[in-house]
């Protein structure tokens, strides 16, 4: 991918964002809010909000009268700020998180301030404690309070195994400085929460600019279509550029009508198609694809101007920066797709191979590497290093991105994501054991496996549950061939292997002074305590059994695990009469397995 392709996916986001529900959702909330509050009482310039349940997720909006904001906003002409070292006098734990020794203090707009703490004692304190997604979406000045309820919970996520908040707001002023900006666009995770709706009508998100500045995803919209833009520089260029009312015409109701307009006319619009013309073909392509992504936005071809503003200056400055920024290639999910499927296919001739000497590719790999690597293992080393570049980077991209996207690569990549965790995996967890290190799976697992084995795992519970809850046939019949389910597997037989060294009184020779130091500390383990963890192993192997979740390659006479197992049958002597030992015991129950016929009973 070129930069021009990289610039043009704001095009590409702002199609993908519009076509789901998700900004009909949070729309909903806001108008069903409005609908409530103005039943029952006068406009003011308080700030409401409701938490709503719908089927797919958690909403929790925020509503400020659209008559009063644009006044609220402005405060002492704009220029109200509380800075974060003042506010830890009264709100300790709200926002100090976001300080750094680099960054120390950053300001928030005190009118955005007063209002969210006049209902912070209000608000939900476990939202995130929900398994459904988390929608936070409020109008103008409601929507700067949202996005400091977001900013609120950033603290409290885990973001390995909780699904990020997506903030939406709707017509939403700047809320805070420079330094702010910089504290939450450090972090990819917590500035792709946040999705900002500006209509070209609309005045409230552009009575903000001296000293403000905006972080996230902005999604600018016009007759023209809509386009979504990242950087800061251009997002406060087109902020002021873009609007298309007149001074005299400042009544703000029409403007949150359109609002609702536009979302309830995206999927009927095709954006930038048959209303922009296009440049002539002699304009370079990254001008090209800038051009197009302002026109969206509502601003006139650049040979004309709009409030004595020159769209030349803003096209030529956006350019500028775009060819100024490292130069990384976009990332394509379908780039490279053809590689990837003869990397595998590699993989899959190597443990074929393995297998048919009598091991399985896990310990071939792992002896190899300790012995010298031949021409085909240096191969592998090459394919492996090519296939987690490609998945660590589709991992990232999944979380960068707005949720919503981030889900979409997600889904889209998870089929080969697994595949990818289940046969590369164990390779760095030989590689892991080889040093001398123990515990792979809290100190040596890369983030990227956690997150693939997550998305499997969020997917799984959103299916239906199968009627029948055995493996089936085709699974059965294809276990010789399959690989283990859990990719850890490997690293919990080592670890089971450790244990029986340290019970036997037995080092391994490649266990180093890290580990040799842990085996004395353990050996004053208490005897049973250190076999009740093997029966924990012993019955984790045997679930995975019965379901012909474990490759039968685990049985062969070099494998790991059948060293293992002598070890333990070893240490637990006449005694190792589990339902585990009895089945391996005999041989043929080994054919039995990886034939996909053999009878496992209950334990």
């Amino acid at each position: 991918m070129t930069q021009t392709q990289l610039f043009s996916s704001g095009l590409e986001l702002a199609n993908f964002v519009v076509s789901l529900d998700v900004l009909h959702d949070a729309w909903t909330a806001i108008w069903n809010l409005y609908t409530e509050i103005s039943q029952k009482e006068e406009p003011s310039s308080s700030v409401k909000f409701k938490i709503y349940e719908p089927l797919n997720c958690t909403i929790i909006a925020f509503f400020t009268w659209p008559a009063n904001s644009k006044d609220c906003v402005q405060g002492n002409k704009g220029g109200d700020f509380v800075t974060s070292s003042a506010l830890k006098g009264y709100f300790p734990d709200l926002f100090n998180f976001l300080c750094t020794k680099d960054n120390p203090e950053f300001s928030i707009n005190k009118p955005a301030l007063e209002l969210f703490t006049s209902i912070f004692d209000e608000l939900p304190k476990s939202v995130m404690a929900n398994s459904k997604p988390l929608i936070i979406t409020g109008n103008s000045l409601g929507g700067s309070v949202a996005s400091l309820f977001t900013l609120s919970l950033l603290k409290k996520i885990n973001f390995k195994n909780t699904e990020r908040p997506l903030c939406i707001t709707f017509g939403s002023p700047l809320i805070g400085d420079e330094d702010l900006q910089e504290a939450i666009s450090k972090y990819a995770a917590w500035n792709s929460c946040f999705l900002h709706v500006v209509s070209d009508q609309d005045p409230v998100p552009r009575v903000l600019f001296n000293g403000y500045q905006p972080f996230g995803t902005f999604l600018m919209f016009s007759k023209m279509g809509c386009s979504c833009f990242e950087d800061p520089r251009t997002i406060l260029e087109l902020l002021k550029a873009t609007y298309s009312g007149s001074p005299g015409n400042q009544d703000p109701n029409p403007v949150f009508d359109v609002y609702g307009t536009f979302v309830k006319d995206i999927n009927r619009k095709v954006i930038c198609k048959d209303t922009t013309k296009l440049p002539e073909r002699t304009t370079q392509p990254l001008r090209a694809c800038i051009i197009t992504q302002i026109v969206a936005t509502g601003l006139k071809q650049p040979e004309q101007q709009r409030q004595n503003v020159d769209v030349n200056i803003i096209i030529k400055e956006t350019e500028k920066r775009e060819k100024l920024k490292p130069k990384r290639e976009a990332f394509d999910p379908t780039k490279g797709l053809n590689d990837i499927k003869v990397n595998m296919a590699f993989l899959e001739q190597y443990k074929k191979l393995s297998i048919d000497n009598g091991m399985g590719y896990y310990d071939r790999y792992k002896i190899e590497s300790c012995n010298g690597m031949t021409t085909i293992d240096m191969d592998l080393e090459r394919y492996k290093k090519s296939l987690t570049i490609y998945w660590k980077d589709m991992v990232d991209q999944a979380e960068k991105r707005p949720q919503t996207v981030g889900a979409f690569l997600r889904t889209r990549s998870l089929f080969g994501g697994t595949n990818y965790r289940r046969m590369i995996e164990p390779l760095d967890i030989a590689n892991y054991y080889n040093k001398g290190l123990s515990d792979y799976i809290n100190n040596g697992r890369s983030e990227h496996y956690e997150k693939l084995e997550q998305w499997l795992k969020e997917m799984k519970e959103t299916e239906k549950p199968s009627s029948s809850s055995g493996p089936n046939d085709l699974k059965k019949q294809n276990v010789k061939s399959s690989l283990t389910e859990d990719s850890c597997f490997w690293a919990h037989v080592e670890e089971a292997l450790i244990l029986c060294e340290l019970l036997t009184g037995r080092e391994s020779s490649a266990m180093n002074k890290e580990s040799s130091k842990k085996k004395r500390k353990a050996s004053a383990m208490d005897e049973e305590s250190s076999k009740k963890k093997l029966v924990e192993f012993e019955n984790y192997v045997y679930g995975l059994m019965k379901n012909y979740a474990v490759s039968s390659e685990i049985f062969l006479p070099k494998s790991s695990f059948m060293k293992w197992w002598g070890e333990y049958r070893e240490i637990m002597g006449t005694s190792c009469s589990s339902p585990l030992a009895n089945l391996i015991k005999n041989v043929e129950n080994h054919k039995e397995y990886s034939k996909g016929t053999l009878v496992i009973p209950e334990m």
